[in-house]
């Protein structure tokens, strides 16, 4: 039963996918984008990690979601259905092969499929994902955090500066 959940959920992921890059209007991918995030969702849930299932919903699928839908209709972006673009499809789908095989090179010789560090299991129920991720965050990748929450700032003071000469 979960072999086929995870199938649909997989089927739904990739018809999703297919359908942000494939969608003429800006607004559809962006809906399809959606999708693609609560199937990450599920397969977040379907991990045993509630956790990250529900900071991808909150964060991805809520507050990222509307950022871009806002940016799109801040920008107006129109389309053009008349133009084709099979060249750039070509090469697309050309360079996502070549990172399809390179991504799974690099997962094959090295070991981030497999366990590693000082967290088991049992441990990980016993205290729980949320605290284990809040001391991991606070404490061993603190500098990557506040680099990234400086990287959102800039970004988002960017955003304002950009909308500010718009109007």
């Amino acid at each position: 039963m979960e072999t086929l959940f995870f199938l649909i959920i997989t089927l739904v992921a990739i018809v999703s996918a297919l359908l942000v890059v494939t969608c003429k209007n800006p607004i559809n991918s962006a809906l399809a984008l959606v999708m693609t995030f609560f199937c990450l969702a599920t397969y977040y849930v379907m991990l045993d990690a509630p956790f990250m299932a529900a900071v991808q919903v909150m964060v991805y699928a809520g507050a990222i979601m509307v950022l871009i839908v806002f940016t799109i209709m801040l920008l107006n972006i129109r389309v053009d259905a008349t133009k084709r673009h099979s060249h750039k499809i070509v090469l697309g789908s050309i360079i996502g092969f070549f990172t399809l095989i390179n991504t799974a090179f690099i997962i094959m010789r090295s070991r981030v499929a497999m366990p590693n560090g000082p967290l088991t299991g049992e441990m990980i129920r016993q205290q729980g994902h949320t605290e284990l991720i809040g001391r991991e965050m606070f404490t061993t990748f603190l500098l990557p955090f506040e680099i990234t929450s400086i990287l959102l700032l800039v970004a988002i003071i960017g955003a304002v500066i950009l909308a500010k000469k718009k109007l």
